[in-house]
């Protein structure tokens, strides 16, 4: 009999940065590492990860990380949580650790550590095992795993559908799935994000048909095809159709190109790769050329051809730019600025509309299928907005689960399991968000949010003036700079007063051969700040510059 703990770092209330620890005694397995891409709201953040303390607290134990699949909510976290814990075990499929293979080289991080799984091949790991199911999803070799324990088994499904019509490398093992069910299920891990959606996602996840109409309503124009370089099977679904006519692609970007080209030489992809160009062709009218966004900044390869610092490209009247990928919460600003963007240069516009075509998420019967087939004792609701996880509670009631066997809590709510039984133990783990900025290790914080934040609202006012080192009069100033805070030619008065105020508190605090640094900043800042307010009811951020020569 064993304790078990489970509770999550990140994904729960949220879309994105997955991250799942389940504690068998001593024994600490993760599932996923994923990151969420800022809103609005996050100014200059490039993406967010979990806060990963716990995994550096309790490092020795951890046996490994488990990836579902090769998508960035799922996995874009490891690059960052390896340069902290370098030993850490990184388990995936081939197509996935391919993936992760190729950021990790970006960032000249060393790859000795995954670990190629194959699925339905069981790891041991002492009294404990991991055994990898084949899933259906957007990506090839996208898996479940099973932890087996002596209190039973506990499935992560990260995410999937249940489509019959989709094999090979994207095909759902159902015999399997249905193998751990009848051995016991102790807990199930299930995603929410389409939880209310009623009915299974196929076949509203096929696109074939739309990319066809606008290939043939755009016949001889150029097509610009933005979309996520992981999402190989909508890629696959559009390559199928371009075969069926004399259209050549070009790929733009060297990341998307190598990804795409590897997935053809890995058989992942089923393309002629004779059909695939050069940038010199990038101005053909025939052509269809794929733009991927960048991991950390949705929307930043299409923004930077929009506003034309892009070399190779420009959009024309002429064009039509298709947006094949699904638009995530809290970026719905940032996607309409670029509809519209595009709109005002005159090109054609085409979006899949979301409603009708959907991402390979589990919809309402999906989620029943996986119940019925895993027969749980205790079920999770996880990845997705806390309305999610309540949608997909109703989905396990309405199959027949007890409530009081549904669990659905929130990052850092830990569900703990003494011999098969769930105990309110109302224990809490740390959890918070670490904001990435550019290539800085670590937290930016979110004073420096707040400060942004500021910057963007009301400007920036520089106060400075020079002193003499030895008299400390003044020689020069104060003069005040501003930037974003107002139109200094049509405000000289109120930039005068302003002087004339900074000036005052400087004399006022110099003494003979000392001067008061720090009262002189600080009164500034507060008779200054109030000044402007007074005058134009903006704060804007103040900062004085004092030196002596």
């Amino acid at each position: 009999m064993s304790k078990i703990k489970i509770f999550s770092l990140g994904g729960l209330n949220e879309i994105g940065k997955n991250m799942y620890i389940v504690e068998v005694d001593q024994d600490i397995f993760v599932f996923d590492a994923g990151l969420k891409y800022p809103d609005d709201n996050n100014l200059g953040v490039d993406y967010i990860i979990p806060n990963y303390d716990y995994l550096k607290q309790n490092k020795a134990r951890v046996k490994g990380l488990f990836i579902t699949h090769g998508h960035d909510q799922h996995m874009g976290a490891i690059a960052d949580i390896l340069l902290d814990i370098p030993e850490l075990k990184i388990y995936g499929t081939t197509f996935t650790l391919q993936t992760l293979k190729e950021e990790l080289e970006n960032d000249n991080i060393p790859t000795n550590n995954l670990v190629e799984i194959k699925p339905h091949k069981k790891l041991e790991f002492g009294s404990n095992s991991i055994f990898p199911i084949s899933l259906t999803h957007a990506v090839p070799d996208a898996v479940g795993y099973v932890l087996y324990t002596t209190d039973g088994a506990i499935f992560y499904t990260g995410n999937f559908v249940f489509d019959p019509t989709m094999s090979d490398f994207y095909k759902t093992d159902v015999g399997k799935l249905a193998y751990v069910g009848k051995q016991g299920v102790l807990c199930l891990l299930s995603e929410s994000m389409y939880a209310d959606k009623k009915g299974f996602t196929s076949p509203n996840h096929r696109t074939s048909t739309l990319i066809r109409e606008i290939l043939y309503k755009h016949n001889n124009e150029r097509i610009l095809f933005n979309i996520f370089k992981a999402q190989l099977y909508r890629i696959q679904e559009l390559f199928t159709e371009v075969m069926k006519t004399n259209r050549r692609v070009v790929i733009m970007g060297k990341g998307l190109e190598k990804s795409i080209l590897t997935a053809i030489d890995m058989k992942y992809i089923d393309f002629d790769k004779s059909r695939i160009g050069t940038l010199k062709e990038v101005e053909d009218k025939n052509v269809i050329v794929l733009i991927s966004d960048e991991r950390e900044k949705p929307f930043s390869n299409i923004k930077r051809i929009i506003r034309g610092y892009d070399k190779f490209i420009k959009i024309n009247q002429d064009d039509t730019v298709v947006f094949a990928s699904p638009v995530y919460d809290g970026m719905e600003k940032s996607f309409t600025k670029v509809l519209d963007d595009i709109a005002a240069m005159g090109a054609n516009l085409e979006t899949f509309p979301t409603k009708k075509y959907l991402s390979l998420h589990a919809s309402s019967e999906d989620l029943m299928l996986m119940l019925d087939l895993m027969k749980p004792t205790y079920y999770f609701p996880v990845d997705g907005e806390y309305r999610n996880q309540v949608a997909n509670k109703e989905v396990a009631l309405q199959f027949g689960m007890k409530e009081e066997n549904i669990i659905l809590n929130l990052n850092g709510q830990v569900a703990t399991f003494v011999n098969g039984k769930l105990l309110d133990t109302k224990e809490i783990v740390k959890t918070d968000d670490i904001l990435i900025d550019g290539k800085t290790p670590g937290d930016i914080g979110e004073l420096v949010l707040k400060d942004r934040e500021m910057l963007s609202d009301n400007g920036i006012v520089i106060v400075t003036a020079t002193l003499d080192k030895l008299t400390k009069q003044v020689l020069a100033g104060p003069e005040i700079l501003t930037r974003g805070f107002i139109y200094v030619k049509e405000n000289i008065d109120l930039i005068k007063e302003a002087e004339r105020l900074s000036g005052e508190i400087i004399e006022n605090n110099i003494r003979p051969h000392y001067v008061d640094f720090n009262k002189i900043k600080s009164e500034i800042r507060d008779r200054v700040g109030k000044y402007f307010y007074d005058q134009t009811e903006c704060k804007p951020m103040i900062l004085i510059v004092i030196q002596e020569v």
